[in-house]
């Protein structure tokens, strides 16, 4: 198994160490992690910085794959909180720095955050969710720097739309983007713990992608502490393989590397 959305104590909404992580992890039988700390620039909220420390990030992670080295691999990734006007920024950092995976996610619309409700402020459900999407689709088109999409319906966990409408044609003219470019999307089992019918995406998008020629698929449990490590990963594992994947993919120095889901 393999949780490859995992945050410690160098996210700023995150206090636990990596360490207490990583000996869960072992105790659970994980195979491989990757921590993917967030920096979100020009967050809107004032209050919290998701920024942290890159040479120190980037130090102990060494230390860290040095000490555990017999017992689990760990890979050293981010989340970028990504928005149209940051990425030539996004674009200058990850042209300096290295990861094995970079995870592309939109935690913000239109320069307002999801989290506090602003971003749907004075219009409709629906209307935000296709200014949500929608921004998405103008961010693939122009980003390239990345290997997965984070999360990709994030915004139905902060407001749920009672409607027919799936918003598949804006979602597919993603999916149109990035299969061709070699990008791929991960299941994120953090839905279900935030009480949403279905991991992130719900099942109907990974359809969607599956259909549309996708096969790059990662698991993540978006843990934030060490008792969400591989949160529903069997029960997800099943849902993948119902809907036909084939593979999990992992990451090393940015090369995807994937696993038979069928032996997981």
């Amino acid at each position: 198994m393999f949780d490859y959305h995992i945050h410690s104590d160098f996210s700023a909404d995150c206090e636990t160490p990596m360490e207490r992580t990583i000996e869960e992890a072992i105790e659970l039988g994980l195979k491989e992690i990757c921590f993917t700390e967030h920096i979100d620039y020009d967050y809107p909220d004032e209050s919290i910085v998701f920024e942290f420390d890159l040479k120190d990030y980037d130090e102990k992670i060494t230390r860290m794959q040095d000490t555990y080295q017999s017992q689990i691999q760990i890979k050293k990734g981010i989340e970028i909180g990504i928005q149209p006007h940051l990425i030539p920024r996004y674009n200058n950092l990850l042209d300096k720095e290295k990861f094995d995976f970079i995870i592309c996610s939109m935690h913000t619309s239109q320069r307002k955050d999801l989290h506090s409700g602003s971003f749907f402020e004075g219009r409709s459900v629906e209307d935000s969710y296709r200014a949500y999407y929608s921004e998405l689709l103008q961010c693939v088109k122009e980003f390239k720097n990345y290997n997965i999409l984070g999360h990709i319906d994030l915004v139905k966990r902060y407001r749920k739309l009672d409607s027919t409408n799936d918003f598949h044609d804006v979602i597919r003219e993603i999916f149109k983007v990035i299969i061709p470019e070699g990008k791929g999307i991960e299941l994120n089992t953090s839905g279900r713990r935030y009480g949403m019918e279905n991991g992130m995406p719900s099942t109907d998008i990974l359809r969607l992608y599956k259909e549309s020629g996708g096969e790059i698929i990662t698991l993540g449990s978006d843990s934030h502490v060490e008792s969400t490590l591989a949160y529903d990963f069997r029960a997800s594992l099943d849902l993948l393989r119902e809907i036909g994947f084939k593979y999990i993919t992992t990451y090393n120095a940015g090369h995807p590397e994937f696993h038979d889901i069928s032996k997981l």
